[in-house]
């Protein structure tokens, strides 16, 4: 079997929405630091000035005016990205701290990759948390063994993985409607079911920031990001609504069914048992059975 052709060169992507200092200090050092070409979507928030020295810097800076939401962002990126003759994107969130040498890893490892007879759509860095954060659990593809240090897992986050354009042309965008919550879980259900792979290189780290600090249940040993209502509310949502999809796994199905009640009432609970929060709640239940999706109820403007 002949070798594949080498890849273009891997473009990175960069969601933004209301940046503090902070990030924006990360993400003019991460635009300095970085070779690769750079597209930067601004869902919100970002300043003007910053936005001209970003260009200047020779990013792209992207916006529609509005916050159209995580997956309509990435989408963008992916759109940009390939125009511009990349092969792969690398994308990541405001928060994230992924060095240029990890990128090159990830570029190596997807290279390695494409020696299975099953091609794949991403890869991406094992997950840490933040101090005082959770970080995401990837669950494995138990039918399909490990490759050296990479795992074949059912999902990863969008922030800190590696997709390749041409998988992503063909399973399809990711979900604009689900707008934030559950946009990676369902593109990387939707890769495996048309034949590409997810896969976790472990060699590397990325800490994840997601939420305000962590809900703990301890009797039941249950652990969740503390999040603002509305994206509670669009987790619940995006979740039920999931269920109805072909490509989302019965195995999936009946662990959030059984997991997701445990979770709002441990979110509940948090708020104080506030009247307020569980009529968002089961609103947002409802709006996943009928298929209501979009912009969150309740997301600043």
């Amino acid at each position: 079997m002949p070798p594949s052709p080498a890849p273009a060169p891997v473009a990175i992507g960069i969601t933004v929405f209301r940046p503090t200092p902070e990030q924006v200090a990360t993400l003019r050092a991460r635009v300095a630091a970085e070779a690769r070409p750079t597209i930067v979507f601004d869902n919100g928030g970002l300043p003007a000035s910053v936005a001209a020295h970003l260009t200047a810097c020779g990013a792209r800076v992207l916006s529609a005016g509005d916050n159209i939401g995580v997956g309509g962002a990435l989408d963008a990126i992916a759109r940009a990205a390939t125009a511009a003759g990349a092969a792969q994107v690398l994308l990541l969130d405001q928060d994230a701290v992924f060095t240029p040498a990890q990128v090159s890893e990830l570029e190596a490892a997807m290279a390695r990759l494409r020696a299975l007879s099953q091609p794949p759509a991403v890869v991406g860095p094992r997950p840490e948390a933040a101090p005082g954060r959770k970080a995401p659990a990837y669950p494995r593809r138990p039918e399909i063994p490990d490759f050296g240090s990479l795992v074949p897992v059912a999902f990863l986050a969008t922030s800190g993985s590696l997709i390749d354009l041409q998988a992503y042309a063909r399973i399809g965008p990711f979900r604009s409607d689900f707008f934030i919550d559950g946009v990676d879980l369902e593109w990387c259900f939707r890769a495996w079911a048309k034949g590409y792979g997810c896969w976790m290189e472990t060699r590397t780290a990325l800490p994840h920031h997601v939420g305000g600090g962590v809900i703990r249940w301890q009797l039941l040993g249950i652990e969740m990001p503390r999040q603002p209502p509305f994206r509670m509310a669009a987790y619940l949502r995006n979740s039920v609504y999931a269920w109805r999809l072909p490509h989302v796994p019965r195995a999936w199905r009946l662990r959030q069914a059984a997991y997701l009640p445990l979770q709002a009432l441990l979110y509940w609970a948090d708020s104080g048992y506030r009247p307020r929060v569980l009529a968002q709640l089961a609103g947002a239940v409802l709006d996943g059975l009928r298929g209501r999706l979009g912009r969150p109820k309740g997301l600043p403007r």
